[in-house]
């Protein structure tokens, strides 16, 4: 262990987590979590990477009966080995500030770095995942496997059963109360998670890491204070508000209703990152005016859901122009598009937001949703049909809306099933066989771990053009064009 415990502590100087006077007291720290006594100087030692020197002494740890081997135990003891090295809110919270003064991004590039430095970031675990990009004809999308979320191990399982945990704190994940929580069986460990806090427009909120990041600096943007999430105008207001704060990101959120909402909508936060999604690279299809907003440029997009983007040098005039838009559709049928606003009082239409800075403009896209379920589409009109759930079946929410895919770990093992039957006579499983015999009928001998791979993105596709209100053909793209007028009449009337 003395030999880890040197390679754990030479790291950390070396990510500048600790400086070389704090490797003492860190040493001890470390001898303390782990129930070692004493320490002997191992001399010259290999130095491997944070994460697996965490594992090793996890290892280590189980060998010697001082840790049992489930999944939450481990990380609580990897949370709570990380936090040694990890600076206390208040100063990483001054760090930040003071680098934001000289630049923003220098401000996030630091958060960024220390996440992962400190291992709440699991870049190891993130490493798993299956990543490639797939040409389609919206432009290139990106495909990701998600493997880096581990599964819960079966002793957990059982162990959950057992042990009354009767705890309502931290209210829920998102919550600030999480920053240092040490986590139990229900909840995850959190002793090296650290949050920044922010203001935006006037509340308190702060600015976190994902610890599964599925692109580049994947944030989370969250209030301080527990209360569902709501779209409306007070939330664009916040978005571009984060976005004039921090121009190199961009920020969205998923939208506040069940099926079209993302997984938690108990808790109102956004999401945020310095990634450039395919539907930012979208064509433009028609532009269109809102009379009473001559400095505000509206578009629709050629993309498989219905983008209304709206763009400004002036932030306030934008929030103005949006918020119009919002309301129309929050009460907006047409009934030959299957978009009806409500069915005995609940809500259906509301839209996924997101914004960004493209030079010194702001630009909010507005991407219109409606939850409406049907017989025939029990899992939502406006939701992944039946056809696409062998790929595809959980909530499409603003990651997917942009253009990444975020599919089951599931796949791995199935499409390579699909690669075996396409190329040979192995079987599938019964939920891709219609698809499988299909792409087995016109494959023409390419390579076809690329074949299936671009199959995937094609599907994915397909269920993006489900949830889309308005289709991208003339008959839908006529339904767009009159809830856009009727837009424009709606802001004429009030004008009136």
């Amino acid at each position: 262990m003395n030999e880890l415990i040197k390679q754990l502590v030479e790291q950390a100087i070396r990510h500048q987590l600790i400086q070389p006077e704090d490797a003492v007291y860190a040493r001890n720290r470390l001898l303390a979590l782990l129930g070692e006594a004493a320490y002997t100087d191992p001399g010259t030692v290999d130095t491997a990477s944070i994460p697996d020197i965490l594992d090793a002494m996890i290892e280590q740890q189980i060998a010697a009966g001082q840790l049992a081997a489930r999944l939450d135990e481990k990380e609580r003891l990897a949370a709570e080995l990380m936090d040694v090295f990890v600076d206390r809110p208040s100063t990483i919270t001054s760090t930040f500030r003071r680098l934001y003064a000289e630049s923003p991004q220098q401000a996030t590039d630091y958060f960024y770095q220390l996440s992962q430095a400190n291992n709440y970031i699991q870049t190891k675990r993130i490493a798993k995942n299956i990543q490639y990009q797939a040409d389609t004809v919206y432009g290139e999308i990106d495909i990701t496997i998600n493997l880096s979320k581990p599964e819960k191990d079966p002793r957990e399982i059982a162990a959950a059963r057992t042990e009354i945990v009767d705890s309502t704190y931290p209210t829920c994940l998102l919550c600030v109360e999480n920053v240092g929580y040490a986590g139990r069986i229900n909840h995850p460990a959190r002793a090296n998670h650290r949050i920044v806090p922010l203001s935006l427009e006037g509340e308190a909120w702060a600015l976190q890491y994902s610890p599964y990041v599925y692109y580049n600096e994947h944030s989370i943007i969250l209030s301080q204070t527990h209360r569902d999430m709501v779209i409306d105008r007070q939330a664009f207001a916040r978005l571009l508000d984060f976005v004039a704060q921090f121009p190199h990101y961009f920020a969205g959120s998923n939208a506040d209703l069940p099926i079209v909402g993302g997984s938690i909508l108990t808790h109102d936060h956004y999401q945020g990152g310095r990634y450039e999604f395919a539907m930012d690279r979208a064509q433009a299809l028609h532009q269109f005016v809102l009379p009473d907003h001559p400095d505000v440029t509206g578009e629709t997009l050629h993309w498989p859901l219905t983008v209304v983007r709206l763009s400004s040098s002036d932030a306030s005039a934008l929030l103005d122009a949006a918020d119009e838009v919002y309301q129309t559709w929050l009460t907006y049928e047409d009934a030959e598009h299957e978009i009806i606003a409500a069915t005995d009082g609940i809500r259906h239409n509301t839209v996924t937001p997101i914004a960004r800075m493209r030079g010194e403009r702001f630009e909010l896209d507005l991407v219109l949703r409606n939850n409406r379920t049907s017989a025939e589409h029990p899992d939502g009109i406006f939701h992944t049909h039946a056809d696409i759930h062998h790929i595809k079946r959980e909530n499409i929410g603003l990651i997917e809306v942009m253009g990444l895919a975020v599919l089951p770990a599931r796949l791995l093992s199935e499409l390579k099933e699909v690669e075996q039957f396409i190329t040979g006579t192995s079987q599938v499983a019964s939920s891709h066989q219609a698809w499988a015999e299909e792409l087995k009928a016109t494959y023409a001998g390419q390579d076809v771990s690329d074949y299936v791979r671009q199959a995937v993105a094609a599907k994915f596709v397909r269920g993006l053009e489900d949830c889309g209100v308005f289709k991208q053909t003339e008959h839908g793209q006529a339904g767009l064009g009159r809830f856009l007028e009727t837009v424009s009449r709606q802001v004429a009337g009030d004008r009136r």
